[in-house]
């Protein structure tokens, strides 16, 4: 059977999905998250899913093609805080991209007192470098006081979904994903700073006892499924329990359109994790 993948100029093109809130979480241009909240809201607070973007953490691609998919997540019951963030093309990079991403989800706490949301159901997902940021959200409470990207009570998760993400970041440098992204997101190779790799990689930052969700395409050309499965197979040695869901037919792209069959496997993964 043949059939066509989607591009990243697919995914550029894609409608854009207004946000109920453009709400900042710091002073600089890119420090902003986009919320989006069910349509109908019952009595409860609400879930909530820290959304991140991918685009190799550059600036050609940002938060406004997961907006779609956002919106698609309302439906569900739960709310979403998409966020921004520096990027390597603007600031970003070590430690910025991190500190961002940080200071973005632990806004979460300010958020929760104006729109009802629940604590003790917050989750992040994210997609390409966004996969590689919600994981690292999930590890940082590893961190100790003293290291560069510690941050005292950092937002607590019940898990996350990585979407082609990219876990192991002197791996992906090897296999050559994303380029030389990854080595100008850490600014040097493991073997020179190993300590960014243990603060920033989350494959060097031990295990984690929360829910863990990798989807991948078997056909993804940019994160490659042999890449994943490795990670996960030595996770699951250390005695991490994590779910590798794999969807043929599927590459880079097709898992966060909200219109795909690949999608409905991203849905049905967040409804375990809030579970």
């Amino acid at each position: 059977m043949c059939f066509m993948l989607m591009s990243v100029n697919d995914l550029m093109n894609l409608s854009k999905a207004s946000p109920d809130e453009v709400i900042s979480y710091g002073p600089h241009s890119q420090q902003f998250g986009h919320l989006y909240l069910p349509k109908v809201q019952n009595s409860s607070p609400l879930a909530l899913v820290v959304l991140i973007h991918g685009g190799c953490w550059r600036n050609r691609v940002n938060l406004d093609y997961f907006g779609q998919a956002a919106r698609a997540l309302t439906a569900l019951g739960v709310a979403v805080w998409s966020i921004e963030y520096r990027r390597l093309d603007d600031g970003g990079g070590w430690p910025n991209t991190f500190s961002d991403v940080a200071l973005a989800a632990d806004k979460v706490n300010e958020l929760a007192q104006s729109y009802a949301l629940d604590l003790t159901r917050v989750m992040a997902m994210g997609h390409s470098a966004g996969g590689h940021l919600a994981h690292w959200l999930a590890a940082r409470t590893k961190l100790n006081p003293g290291q560069e990207l510690y941050r005292a009570a950092p937002l607590r998760l019940k898990g996350f979904i990585s979407i082609a993400g990219i876990p192991d970041l002197a791996e992906a440098i090897k296999k050559n994903i994303c380029q030389e992204a990854p080595l100008a997101l850490m600014g040097a190779l493991k073997s020179e700073l190993p300590e960014r790799y243990t603060q920033g990689s989350p494959a060097d930052m031990g295990s984690l006892s929360l829910k863990q969700v990798f989807i991948q395409g078997i056909q993804d050309s940019i994160v490659p499924l042999t890449y994943i499965e490795a990670y996960v197979d030595a996770r699951r040695l250390a005695g991490d329990i994590i779910d590798l869901i794999k969807i043929d037919q599927c590459g880079h792209f097709e898992p966060v359109i909200a219109t795909t069959r690949a999608w409905q496997e991203v849905e049905k993964a967040l409804i375990a994790v809030l579970s």
